[in-house]
């Protein structure tokens, strides 16, 4: 096909009829342009050294193969918003064979030709990279119309940029500019990619008496089509060679612009967001960052206690608001948006940290303050981490609101309420009030005695928790769980009155000192006890044993109940369940759901019943939280606002004929009665621990003294100590 043509003609021609002052224009203008882009480089890589180090890059390699291998398949992209990711798919490998090609373009033409006269871009190579570049435009614009698409046309409300934690009235309330920028960036990247296709288009017709350009135009199917339309209205060589300057200069400054905005907008996400990704905790949710308690400070205050790693996530957000749509504090109008927390963070870096200069003094972070962090944000986490879950670009929001929780804490400056439940866990190990004898009174109820882990080896510990022994309500799961046990056979004890709250809400709440008093308590009396294993009922006891107590040298094989049983059906030890003929739902816990990825076992115990599962609308790791979470269950929630047992209740009532909402932890159990009874659904479905379904079907709830741990709705105790 080359054979007619010297292949050294058959390329594209680049300044050909430029006078020289126009050519040195071009080089004045594209290297300032690299020159204000490697300034912005520089500054926005001087504000994350002005944080503390994190070393959340090393290992190097294994984190940048981690993270090429997210960006290629655009794994976090696309959960749970499958178009966009598409699209983003498009934009993305448009963009990058785009930049490529123009890459290779400036080596060959700067760089290779005229340092060795090696030319390559010609011949079948010139021909084959001009087809990828038009595929790849085709692949950028159209992803780019359904970004415009989806914002102007479908108006997701998490894009509007509603903020719950301000006032109309308050001066960093608008975030309009926010809008614009976005508009902006997909339109500059339209412009230029429609500018490039109407250049290659005038190229063709202007040089159509060229055999080795017109007899090949079809390797630029997007410029030929655009020709052949031009040349069928009448444009000859002339004046397309009048439109190709015009068209030349507007596509180049529209790309040289780009260039130089990179670290100053929106578009240096295509950069941030892969450093974030590469930084990212894979146990951010799970486990809460260590804490030094001789340190000066403790916790988040000004702006410098984050850490480089945080100040780029930060810059990593791209506002997509999943979080926001995610967060059931949101939800529930209480004053906390994950994306606007870390938008505010964003502002205030960039105003403070960006300067060549540092402002005098701390910057403070949490306060009433424009683009500060007021203390009611921070005490609507729920610390389910469905933000941290959920977020494309792996920012760790739940770990930077502890932090700041923490400093408030150590400050003296948290909610009131939270004070008797604190003192309650200093004085007696327990959220609820209660004294230590009390927690194994519950085991009076059974007609077998359990046997005492301090003092005797057994198989498994049961680390039963706060709920599970002290609220009435909860007691009956754990006398039922205590009978399925011994029925199974297996070899279990209890810690009796040793027993001390794990310590996971304490921790998120901002507790830090408490938190690591009662861990290292725990550990040394769980290092004098012999057993093989640990069970419990609850999952933020089986979260902060599994994930937080190795980091104080307490290393235990632990599985949540449900695990467990799944395991004992599955082997035969428990005796075959009778079929239920209910239809029922189940609520995936956070803390073992979406933060610890136990979600199936629960499933197989209820397929075992014969029940008919019907899924709520979000499950697994989008479950809802139920609101208990961060400390939550600790603080009444404000009449005026609608509890997340709530909406949870309200989502589980969508479902026709629901005969049992199953839930699968203490705390989850007691916010969605609340929330049942709070929507009016009381008498149209039950709300069930899944031991107590199983108990069932075993035929044990029909055993004397199933019931008599329990109390009624009327002297059922409440959640928040007096």
């Amino acid at each position: 096909m080359l054979t007619d043509h010297d292949p050294q003609d058959i390329t594209r021609v680049l300044f050909q009829d430029f006078p020289l002052w126009m050519l040195v224009s071009f080089y004045i203008v594209a290297i300032g342009a690299m020159g204000v882009f490697l300034y912005g480089v520089w500054a926005q890589i001087r504000k994350y050294r002005r944080g503390k180090r994190s070393g959340a890059w090393t290992p190097f390699w294994p984190r940048m193969a981690t993270m090429a291998r997210q960006v290629a398949e655009h794994t976090t992209i696309r959960r749970r918003a499958r178009g966009a990711g598409a699209a983003h798919m498009f934009i993305f490998y448009g963009f990058a064979v785009l930049f490529i090609g123009t890459t290779t373009i400036t080596v060959d033409h700067d760089i290779t030709g005229p340092a060795a006269g090696l030319h390559f871009w010609n011949g079948a190579f010139y021909l084959v990279f001009s087809l990828a570049m038009d595929l790849a435009g085709l692949s950028l614009i159209g992803g780019l119309l359904y970004m415009m698409y989806r914002r102007g046309w479908m108006a997701l409300p998490r894009l509007d940029y509603h903020r719950p934690d301000r006032k109309p009235e308050d001066p960093d309330y608008d975030r309009s500019s926010y809008r614009r920028e976005d508009w902006a960036f997909l339109w500059i990247l339209v412009l230029i990619g429609v500018t490039g296709f109407l250049l290659e288009a005038v190229r063709l017709v202007w040089l159509q008496d060229n055999p080795a350009v017109w007899g090949y135009r079809w390797w630029s199917p997007v410029g030929a089509l655009i020709a052949q339309a031009m040349a069928g209205l009448g444009v000859g060589p002339q004046g397309a060679a009048t439109i190709r300057m015009v068209l030349w200069w507007t596509h180049g400054m529209l790309a040289l612009t780009f260039i130089a905005l990179i670290p100053y907008t929106k578009i240096k996400h295509i950069f941030t967001a892969m450093g974030s990704l590469a930084a990212r905790d894979p146990q951010a949710k799970q486990r809460m960052p260590a804490a030094d308690m001789e340190a000066e400070r403790i916790g988040f205050s000004v702006l410098t206690d984050f850490s480089d790693k945080y100040l780029l996530n930060v810059d990593a957000c791209t506002k997509c608001g999943r979080c926001h749509e995610a967060c059931p504090a949101n939800a529930s109008g209480y004053p906390l948006s994950p994306r606007d927390l870390v938008l505010s963070l964003r502002e205030l870096a960039n105003d403070a940290l960006s300067g060549a200069r540092m402002p005098e003094g701390p910057i403070q972070v949490i306060g009433d303050g424009v683009n500060m962090i007021r203390p009611e944000t921070l005490w609507s986490c729920r610390s389910c981490a469905a933000c941290v879950e959920i977020c494309p670009v792996g920012v760790e929001h739940l770990p930077m609101i502890v932090q700041m929780r923490r400093s408030l804490v150590e400050a003296g400056e948290f909610d009131t309420m939270l004070q008797p439940t604190l003192k309650s866990l200093q004085k007696s190990g327990n959220s609820l009030g209660e004294s230590k004898r009390k927690r194994p009174r519950w085991t009076q109820k059974l007609d077998f005695e359990i046997k005492d882990a301090r003092t005797e080896p057994v198989d498994v510990l049961w680390y039963v928790g706060d709920y599970a022994s002290f609220d009435p309500r909860s007691q009956k799961v754990t006398i039922t769980f205590a009978r399925i046990l011994k029925a199974a056979g297996i070899d279990f004890g209890i810690l009796f009155e040793d027993e001390q709250t794990a310590g996971n809400d304490v921790r998120r709440v901002g507790e830090e000192g408490l938190f690591q008093s009662l861990a290292e308590a725990n550990i040394e009396l769980l290092n004098d006890c012999t057993f093989n294993t640990i069970v419990t009922t609850d999952p933020h006891t089986f979260n902060t044993i599994r994930n937080e107590y190795p980091e104080f040298g307490g290393n235990y094989t632990i599985e949540h109940a449900s695990s467990l049983l799944e395991r004992l059906i599955r082997e035969g030890r428990i005796p075959q369940p009778a079929n239920l003929d209910y239809r029922v739902t189940y609520h995936d816990p956070c803390h073992l759901g979406r933060i610890n990825g136990c979600t199936e076992a629960p499933r197989q115990v209820l397929n075992s019943l014969g029940v008919e599962l019907v899924e709520l609308r979000r499950s697994r790791d989008n479950s809802f939280c139920c609101g208990a979470g961060g400390g939550r269950i600790w603080l009444p929630d404000p009449p005026e606002l609608k509890k997340p047992a709530e909406l949870r209740a309200a989502e589980a009532a969508e479902i026709p004929d629901l005969d049992v909402l199953v839930v699968n932890c203490p705390k989850c159990l007691n916010m969605l009665e609340d929330g049942v009874k709070g929507t009016g659904n009381e008498g149209n479905f039950r709300v069930l621990e899944l031991t107590e379904l199983l108990a069932e079907a075993m035929g044990l709830d029909k055993q004397k003294g199933t019931d008599e741990g329990g109390a009624d709705e009327e002297t059922r105790q409440s959640p928040v100590p007096a």
